[in-house]
């Protein structure tokens, strides 16, 4: 049975972030992804494009990025493997590529295929993974975890207190599947999008569309004539329920086939159009949540909180679809205003030698809206790796880590910008 420094359990960016910040600082990481290649929800789930991860300075008026260092830092490695990416649109097959390309050079392992179905402990301490890999049992001994699967399937696993849903019911934001269209006649359909929009509302009238979600959301930027649709919307199912998130998957599937014939009839931007890719996975906003050391709120993000034990920064808007139905509601933060994450919210109360990064932090249902997204998620995969090369450093546990040399070596590469 091998050993390892690390074990980082998710290969999404947050876990491949914190893969790479790791094994810089020479230590001996495994990663384990449950599908064939990383990026996570950009890979099999198709989320694009990346949110804003920028405010405005009030001084120049120029753009500051909120979320750098390994994150930015991807950016630049396709810009210089493939030469087509901005802040927002990024090519996904291109970055399972440079992923691969990244966690190597930093020297990290990966195990593709592979899933944690169960761990050993010993106090307060976590000791070893149990995985399927294929048809093999795999066990995995290590000094430090890292949960980036987003669901919080570790610390789950490990018996930590965590959160579900929303308070006053327990439901999760809805589970979308995402899907891709080519052939579009883009400069039509832009022009036709108003009259297409009002028809959608009338056809979930009659029932002929029966997706909850009040409009159709759409992006550009993958490519030419090719339309990238993130709106189906799968309410009241459990994300973490096997059962549910296979209903999930069916009923999914049939309202992108439900909208692709509408669309079809309802403008000639489609006539030669077909759909070119579904999501292998459906897309998950929200399910498990950490109870950590610190439960981030809303309230602390609408304040700008600038915590002491910062180790990201984020002012994407609380945007929370509906868990129940239609409709979106947002909080949108001022030009120049920005919060931060403390440390405490990666932290578990019950283990010194595990911590949680990305989407399944503790945090309350509506900051989990706003401090969501993949850059943001990125940011704090990078911070997670950085603090337990510290505390295998300095010999020292998650949660007495000397938070100032954290924030000076987040610092240093850029990953946190000065308050």
């Amino acid at each position: 049975m091998k050993r390892y420094d690390l074990i980082i359990a998710g290969g999404g960016l947050t876990g491949v972030a914190a893969g790479i910040a790791a094994a810089r600082y020479g230590l001996d990481v495994l990663l384990i992804e449950k599908n064939g290649s990383l990026g996570g929800a950009m890979s099999n789930s198709l989320v694009y494009p990346f949110m804003p991860y920028w405010t405005t300075s009030k001084e120049k008026n120029e753009k500051v990025y909120l979320s750098g260092g390994i994150f930015r830092e991807m950016l630049a490695v396709q810009k210089e493997m493939f030469s087509n990416c901005d802040d927002r649109f990024f090519s996904p097959e291109q970055f399972k590529l440079l992923l691969d390309s990244m966690l190597e050079n930093a020297g990290a392992d990966v195990l593709f295929h592979a899933k944690i179905y169960d761990v050993e402990k010993s106090g307060r301490k976590l000791e070893t993974v149990k995985v399927f890999a294929g048809c093999e049992k795999l066990d995995f001994k290590s000094d430090f975890f890292i949960d980036a699967t987003g669901d919080g399937n570790l610390f789950y696993l490990a018996g930590c207190a965590f959160a579900l849903g929303r308070e006053r019911d327990g439901y999760c934001q809805p589970m979308t599947t995402c899907f891709r269209m080519s052939g579009v006649d883009i400069e039509l359909f832009i022009k036709d999008m108003e009259y297409i929009q009002k028809l959608y509302k009338e056809k979930q009238k009659t029932g002929e569309i029966t997706n909850p979600r009040e409009n159709i959301l759409y992006f550009f930027g993958i490519g030419e004539g090719i339309l990238h649709l993130n709106t189906t919307r799968v309410i009241k199912l459990n994300p973490c329920n096997p059962f549910d998130v296979s209903e999930a998957e069916k009923i999914a599937r049939k309202q992108i086939f439900e909208l692709v014939e509408f669309l079809k009839k309802a403008s000639d931007a489609f006539k030669n159009s077909t759909i070119i890719s579904i999501a292998s996975d459906i897309g998950v906003r929200e399910s498990r949540r950490l109870i950590g050391k610190h439960v981030l709120t809303a309230e602390e993000l609408k304040n700008c909180t600038k915590f002491e034990d910062a180790i990201a920064l984020g002012n994407y808007d609380i945007d929370i679809h509906n868990p129940s139905g239609a409709g979106t509601s947002h909080y949108y933060f001022p030009p120049g205003a920005y919060y931060t994450i403390p440390y405490r919210s990666l932290l578990p109360k019950e283990y010194d030698n595990l911590l949680v990064a990305g989407r399944c932090i503790s945090a309350t249902h509506k900051a989990q809206a706003s401090v969501r997204i993949m850059p943001i998620c990125t940011c704090m995969g990078e911070a997670a790796g950085t603090a337990v090369a510290l505390a295998r450093a300095s010999d020292s546990d998650l949660q007495c880590l000397d938070i100032e040399q954290l924030r000076k070596n987040l610092k240093n590469n850029g990953a946190i910008i000065e308050a």
